[in-house]
């Protein structure tokens, strides 16, 4: 059986950022908007601090045309910049992800990706 373990290193987005095209586990956080008109007079809404699959660009164009440089963008299109700068929801710390069970790379694809499968699932224990 193939080691399913694996270890997360964390970097803080203020002192280093990915290279770009780069896809990370990402720790981003902002505030919720307020559940309803009544709460939005009285509240701002929670806080949050979470972990969403991003990945990071030097240069991105928004469906809006806008431009963004050195931000991270999720599955959604919406662009989340380093903490610090002027974001709705900024990134605090990122991780590469780990590679694919039994391989050294994040990706395959077409016809290679049954070989790869197979090739993992039939592995010895490395115990």
């Amino acid at each position: 059986m193939t080691n399913l373990n694996t270890t997360v290193t964390w970097v803080d987005a203020r002192d280093r950022l990915p290279r770009s095209g780069t896809p990370v586990a990402a720790a981003t956080t902002g505030r919720y908007p307020a559940d309803s008109e009544t709460e939005a007079d009285t509240a701002l809404g929670e806080e949050f601090w979470l972990v969403r699959p991003m990945y990071f660009t030097t240069r991105h164009r928004s469906e809006d045309g806008a431009e963004h440089r050195d931000c991270f963008v999720d599955s959604d299109g919406i662009v989340h910049l380093p903490y610090g700068l002027a974001s709705a929801e900024t990134v605090t710390h990122w991780a590469e992800l780990p590679t694919l069970p039994g391989g050294m790379t994040h990706l395959v694809l077409g016809k290679d990706v049954q070989t790869v499968l197979q090739n993992v699932w039939h592995l010895p224990p490395t115990d």
